[in-house]
């Protein structure tokens, strides 16, 4: 499908104040104005929305989602994408990660699903993704009863309960406390040879989900971190791989938010079939 992009200047309560810029990239189907889509939240990595986020969330939009990608650091600076360099990695994107709260980061989740939701081309079915930063973003999206579906590519900071000022979340705290169970499907995705989580962490996410009955697929692959990023990856693209998760992700999308398919059941209460 073919795709177009806009904005949107969100006003927020928990960042002095300042709105978060909300990046909105919705297919268009010539002759037909009305149509209307699902959604996506795509979280960014700490470089904010560049050139590499936009196009993954296009290749997303282009299947038929609205995708909104927020700006995860607002408070501290303008929408504009941080350099893939050390500056903008030591000075500015790991320092905006570990002096946001982690309320700002739930603050920001709500308003773009908000926003979607708003939309007149959006049908109000919610699917959320993202990498690095935005990986564990996505995670705590689907704490949100109105996301359907999160795939989490390498999520940084869940297993160490790292994130946000103080450098301490309760990502894990909270599924362990079912605010996770009876809610939306979960993808979690993982190179085998990424540094940021080793596999004591993978272990103990798996774990942590499986013991909250947290409907999860769980996949390790031989990638390292941001093995999908096609620009400034320091040798670690894997364009095929990528390609493949990537339609593993439509799948997901396409199930759970690509149609509706009514109420849920539980299925402990799902009646028996006679035979």
């Amino acid at each position: 499908m073919l795709i177009t992009k806009t904005y949107h200047d969100v006003p927020s309560n928990l960042s002095n104040e300042r709105p978060i810029r909300i990046f909105v990239i919705s297919p268009v189907v010539p002759g037909y104005p009305q149509a209307r889509f699902p959604g996506v939240v795509c979280f960014s990595e700490i470089y904010q929305v560049t050139g590499p986020v936009e196009r993954f969330a296009g290749q997303i939009a282009s299947h038929g989602y609205v995708v909104a990608c927020p700006s995860s650091f607002h408070e501290f600076e303008g929408p504009e994408p941080i350099p893939y360099d050390a500056e903008g990695r030591t000075d500015r994107g790991n320092t905006y990660k570990i002096e946001k709260t982690v309320e700002a980061y739930d603050e920001d989740a709500t308003l773009t699903i908000d926003l979607l939701t708003s939309l007149p081309n959006c049908n109000g079915r919610i699917a959320a993704t993202g990498m690095c930063l935005g990986g564990h973003l996505a995670f705590r999206a689907a704490f949100d009863a109105r996301v359907l579906s999160s795939v989490c590519f390498f999520a940084t900071d869940i297993h160490c309960a790292t994130l946000g000022r103080g450098k301490k979340d309760d990502s894990l705290e909270r599924v362990r406390k079912g605010d996770m169970t009876r809610k939306g499907e979960l993808v979690m995705i993982f190179g085998k040879q990424d540094t940021h989580v080793p596999r004591l962490g993978r272990d103990l996410i798996r774990t942590t989900l499986e013991d909250a009955n947290v409907p999860c697929s769980f996949l390790e692959v031989q990638a390292q971190h941001a093995f999908i990023r096609d620009e400034s990856s320091k040798g670690r693209w894997d364009a095929a791989l990528t390609r493949s998760l990537f339609t593993f992700m439509l799948e997901v999308f396409e199930r759970t938010v690509g149609r509706d398919l009514g109420p849920r059941i539980d299925e402990k209460k799902k009646p028996e079939h006679v035979c």
